[in-house]
């Protein structure tokens, strides 16, 4: 769905463009970008006092609590104590009250005194610097311009630092990879000066310019692996920034920087010029590659968040290449960092130049830390209705098109709502699923599409009530059988059964779990086969299909312990004598269905694909249940003839289809406590339960105004009981759209919604019934208080 851009949290402001050390390695002056000449070499008052009044506004227009703020270069110590202090002075004046300021300064360290020190500790700024280990590291690449080396003067900073009357400033080191390097002796070197954090960058490198390597497979992925075992090993003695970005994207967390994960990108950089630009690390990518063509004079952060560099940054796995998008891993690398991703002729519409690293590297800490390893396959975001298809949908029935995005919509919030619910329990159940998705995928699409999987990720991700691994696992082996692919997974015995979505149910003693498998012998449950010498018994209850409506055959389902969430009470599984009734009554309705509305005929065996039968009410009020959250089934009591059964399938299924209308627009604006009276309920209800009532009412009206002018049903009995039931509804419907017009509760959505389905109501309004169908809807009208 559209969204507006994330707002930035992160500033980097380059508060001098130039550097007193010639890194061979620092993508700013030794890689394709050569803006740095063109920069002044300090960033003027004009600059400084618009580009603070540009964050101030930022953060006023969306509530930002804290904004964070980087000095940068250049070396921008080089701007001197002065200019420093004009700069943190300006910024922290300028933010509005009620918004915090996290200033900070990333230095080599090679300037930084006590002056310095003092200054920082008066104004509240953090200082972090960059290091390459021991001198043997740094020096191969972080040395004066003359080849002298930096190591001395950086190891002098730290100590300054460490001091007790400074360590507060201390914020961390960071530590670009180059794998010449001894890893072990790197991370010793940095754990040894004690800082709070620490990062690993790997060095910026594009497909045109690929990174150094050392002959093996993943260079990289090895180095930062023993890496990682070598802190493990010590204890874990100072937080390891890549190490945490990884570890929580693979539970599903955010991973709090670019290089990992799917967050959208929240940081923009300011030049000493005033110039807007994207993130730095694209200067290694070509000559003008961060540049967006906005300046803080002339343009708001809003508009740079809007620049289609950022806003691809900030569109998840939208901004992604195809095969990135298909990678088992790309939930927790992100595709790597943006810049990494760059060819000629083919721009960043690639994998990073990394991505074997990437993937090997990810891969490593899940088997280390347990985390699950692969998420399935995500498919492009849920696609919006167009204006003409929320039309179609208010109006009635929908034709194949609009229902099949629907329906696509639907499953894409199914397997997002799935990711949700698997960071928690057991992963095998996740692995085998996401296995099965780059196999078999249109097996595991058939369990997902299972209304009742939709209902309890829902019920799990709201609530945590039941075991997220005990359906997850369930999910996980109906998938498999479907796929008729060899495995072995436990499964949860839930109320003597083991339940396979979609498959059946296998009843076993006892509790506990259950061993599923399929191999060459077939599929077992708890070593029981599923053959065909255990349908029908107590043993194995496949799952039925109510057979012979032409046209439509529905899934029955009685076993599932999900279908409770429709909150009446179901009926247990059907016996022969039962199902027989069932299978006869819907052949009547659907024959009703198919001769008086065509259209809805064919929109109800696209879209209905479950029924669950109810326990009648012990008043005898026969009604239909849609769970919000369960789309594709209907719950039904058995009704004493077809066109009664018919009537409810027509009105049910409209509630079925605005559920998922719900899920991509927002129809009722949000209104805690507002309610409207309804023409169907006894009490005011929520603006969103009217026009849900309206809706379905709608579905009626056109059912029994069909039958009321067809010409199949002649004579006194049958069309006088249509005439007066259509009088009844269309007068009810009416009321109710009214009422939902004249509130103030729709959102402009909801108000194009109500008004074309008052434009479907119309030609029932002016349908002449006759004398007493017309008094009985002007009855009904008096006893509703209209």
């Amino acid at each position: 769905m559209h969204r507006p851009p994330a707002p930035f949290r992160q500033f980097v402001l380059k508060v001098h463009s130039r550097c007193d050390l010639a890194c061979d390695h620092c993508y700013v002056y030794t890689h394709a970008d050569s803006g740095w000449r063109r920069q002044p070499t300090v960033m003027p008052d004009d600059v400084l006092r618009r580009t603070s009044h540009r964050i101030a506004e930022h953060a006023v227009r969306h509530r930002l609590r804290t904004v964070h703020v980087v000095l940068h270069g250049g070396e921008p110590l080089l701007a001197g104590p002065a200019r420093l202090r004009r700069v943190c002075e300006e910024l922290r004046n300028a933010l509005p009250p009620g918004c915090g300021l996290d200033l900070r300064i990333h230095t080599n360290g090679m300037l930084l005194d006590e002056e310095f020190c003092a200054l920082f500790d008066q104004l509240g700024v953090g200082v972090g610097l960059s290091v390459d280990g021991d001198r043997t590291a740094n020096d191969r690449h972080r040395r004066y311009a003359d080849g002298r080396s930096s190591h001395t003067g950086v190891l002098a900073a730290i100590a300054l630092l460490r001091r007790p009357r400074f360590r507060h400033l201390y914020t961390g080191l960071l530590c670009t990879v180059d794998v010449a390097n001894d890893p072990v002796a790197v991370f010793d070197a940095l754990a040894e000066l004690e800082p709070p954090s620490c990062d690993f960058l790997l060095p910026h490198a594009t497909w045109d310019s690929p990174p150094a390597g050392d002959g093996s497979a993943t260079p990289y992925a090895d180095w930062m692996l023993t890496v990682h075992d070598r802190w493990e090993a010590a204890g874990r003695p100072v937080r390891i920034r890549v190490f945490e970005s990884v570890r929580r994207t693979l539970i599903g967390q955010t991973s709090r920087t670019e290089a990992f994960g799917l967050d959208p990108a929240d940081l923009v950089v300011v030049e000493t010029d005033g110039s807007i630009e994207q993130a730095d690390s694209l200067k290694t990518a070509f000559d003008g590659a961060p540049a967006t063509g906005l300046d803080v004079f002339g343009h708001s952060f809003d508009e740079a968040a809007a620049h289609p560099g950022i806003a691809l940054r900030q569109a998840g796995s939208g901004g992604l290449c195809t095969t990135c998008r298909a990678c088992p891993v790309v939930h927790a690398c992100g595709g790597g960092l943006y810049a990494h991703r760059y060819r000629t002729g083919s721009g960043f519409d690639n994998p990073s130049v990394y991505c074997a690293d990437l993937k090997e590297l990810v891969t490593g800490l899940a088997r280390r830390t347990g985390a699950p390893t692969v998420t399935t396959r995500e498919p492009p975001p849920a696609p919006v209705l167009t204006d003409g298809e929320l039309d179609e949908l208010a109006r009635g029935p929908v034709g194949g098109t609009t229902q099949r995005r629907l329906d696509a919509a639907q499953l894409d919030l199914t397997r997002r709502l799935l990711a949700g619910a698997a960071r928690v329990g057991d992963t095998e159940p996740w692995e085998l699923l996401t296995v099965l998705d780059q196999t078999a995928p249109e097996a595991v699409d058939a369990v997902l599409r299972h209304p009742y999987v939709r209902a309890w990720a829902v019920r799990w991700l709201q609530d945590g009530s039941g075991a997220a691994s005990a359906v997850l696992a369930a999910v996980a082996a109906a998938a498999a059988v479907r796929a008729g692919c060899d495995f072995e997974i436990e499964v949860a015995v839930r109320r003597g059964a083991v339940h396979l979505p979609t498959v059946g149910r296998m009843v076993v003693d006892g509790g506990g779990r259950a061993v599923v498998r399929r191999d060459q012998a077939g599929v077992t449950v708890a070593g029981i086969a599923l053959g065909d010498r255990h349908r029908g018994t107590a043993l194995w209850q496949p799952r039925r299909r109510l057979a012979g409506a032409e046209g439509w055959g529905p899934a029955l389902e009685d076993s599932d312990p999900e279908r409770e969430c429709h909150g009446r009470a179901v009926a247990q599984r059907l016996g022969p004598t039962a199902l027989a009734s069932w299978t006869g009554a819907l052949r009547q309705a659907w024959e009703v269905i198919r001769a008086d509305l065509p259209s809805t005929a064919r929109a109800v065996a696209g879209g209905l694909r479950t029924l669950t039968p109810l326990v009648p009410n012990a008043g005898g009020r026969q009604v239909h249940a849609a769970a919000r959250h369960a789309y594709g089934a209907l719950a039904l009591p058995l009704a004493a003839d077809g066109t009664t059964l018919a009537a409810r399938i027509v009105r049910g299924f409209r509630t079925v289809t605005f559920h998922g209308v719900l899920d991509l627009h927002a129809l009722c604006a949000p209104a805690d406590g507002v309610r409207l009276p309804s023409p169907w309920r006894s009490v005011p209800c929520p603006p969103e339960s009217l026009l849900a009532d309206a809706h379905s009412a709608l579905a009626v009206v056109e059912f029994w105004g069909a039958r009321a002018g067809s010409g199949q049903v002649a004579g006194g009995g049958p069309a006088d009981t249509a005439r007066l039931r259509l009088a009844v509804w269309r007068t009810r419907t009416c009321q109710g759209l009214t009422t939902l017009a004249a509130s103030q509760a729709l959102t402009p959505a909801g108000r194009r919604f109500t008004e074309r389905m008052q434009e479907a109501l119309e030609p029932w309004l002016v349908l002449p019934l006759g004398p007493t169908a017309e008094a009985l809807g002007r009855a009904t009208e008096v006893r509703h208080g209209r």
